[in-house]
C-alpha cells in the first residue's frame, strides 16, 4: 500500500484531502484510480487507511477507513550529529540514515567540513526535507526525522546533557568499540546521540572538547570508513543494539 505523509489539517472528520503534489504522484506516477487504498500518515506515528474517492493530477481526496499505530519506529530516539560534506554524499546519507531509523539529524560545521557557512546549507533545506520524507515513506516509517538548522560543532556539544549516552565515532579510538560503550537504560523512550565527523576526520582539539562535554569516543572497527559509511554503520549498530536489549527485556 502506497504511503503519503500529509499535514494533520488534511484530515477533516472521515474525509482526507491530499496536497496537490500527492495527487500528481498518485495520478501520473503511480497510476492510481478512485477506489484504490493508500496509507496517509500525519507525522506523529499514526497512520490511516484511506480509500480514494476522487483523483486527478491536481486534486485527490478520500474517505478515512481507520487509524492504526505505526509499528516500525525504533524504540531508541537517535540524534545524529553529521558533519556537512559534498552535496551528493550528504543527501545520500540523509536518505540512508532515515531508512535505518534515525530520529533527528543535526548538520554540523567542523574545522574540516567542506561547507563552512550555515547559509550555504540552509539553501538546500527544502530539497533535504523532501529527501527525508520520501525515504521515510519508502521505509514504512511513521515519522519523518527532524532536520535541525546547521550548527557549529562547539555549539552542539553541550546538548550531550539531553542524551542518556553520547558517542563520537573516531578513527583514533582503538580500544573502546561502539557495542561495548552503548550501555543504554532499560527505558522504551531512551535517547542517544552520535557524532560523525567530516571526510578529513576530527581534529584533536575537537575530540578533546567533545570529551570535556561528556561525549565518549568510540571505534566502529579496525577499518577507516568514509563519512557516509560511518553514519550508516554507527546508526544501525546503535539502533540494533537497543532493539536487541529491548527484545531481551520483554521476553
Amino acid at each position: 500500500m502506497h504511503r503519503f505523509f500529509i499535514p494533520p489539517t488534511a484530515f477533516e472528520g472521515n474525509r482526507v484531502q491530499f496536497p496537490p503534489e500527492c495527487a500528481r504522484q498518485m495520478a501520473q506516477v503511480l497510476r492510481l484510480t478512485p477506489g484504490c487504498r493508500v496509507m496517509a500518515l500525519d507525522g506523529s506515528g499514526n497512520e490511516a487507511v484511506v480509500e480514494l474517492t476522487a483523483l486527478s493530477v491536481r486534486e485527490a481526496s478520500g474517505v478515512l477507513l481507520g487509524w492504526q499505530k505505526n509499528e516500525r519506529e525504533p524504540a531508541l530516539h537517535l540524534t545524529l550529529g553529521l558533519a556537512l560534506t559534498q552535496r551528493e554524499k550528504f543527501e545520500w546519507t540523509l536518505q540512508k540514515v532515515t531508512e535505518v531509523g534515525v530520529s533527528r539529524i543535526v548538520p554540523l560545521i567542523t574545522r574540516r567540513s567542506l561547507v563552512q557557512h550555515p547559509a550555504l546549507a540552509l539553501e538546500k533545506y527544502p530539497r533535504w526535507q523532501r529527501i527525508l520524507q520520501e525515504a521515510a515513506e519508502q521505509a514504512g516509517r511513521g515519522m519523518i526525522p527532524r532536520l535541525d538548522e546547521p550548527r557549529w560543532l562547539p555549539d552542539f556539544l553541550p546538548f550531550r546533557q539531553n542524551f542518556e549516552i553520547g558517542l563520537m565515532a573516531w578513527e583514533g579510538e582503538t580500544q573502546r568499540m561502539i557495542g561495548a560503550a552503548a550501555v543504554l537504560p532499560a527505558d522504551s523512550a531512551a535517547h542517544a546521540g552520535l557524532l560523525i565527523g567530516p571526510e578529513g576526520g576530527w581534529e584533536a582539539e575537537e575530540v578533546q572538547a567533545a570529551e570535556q562535554a561528556g561525549w565518549l569516543p568510540v571505534s566502529l572497527g579496525k577499518r577507516i570508513l568514509r563519512t557516509e559509511t560511518a553514519a550508516i554503520v554507527g546508526a544501525a549498530l546503535l539502533l540494533a543494539l537497543f532493539e536487541e536489549q529491548d527484545y531481551a527485556k520483554r521476553r
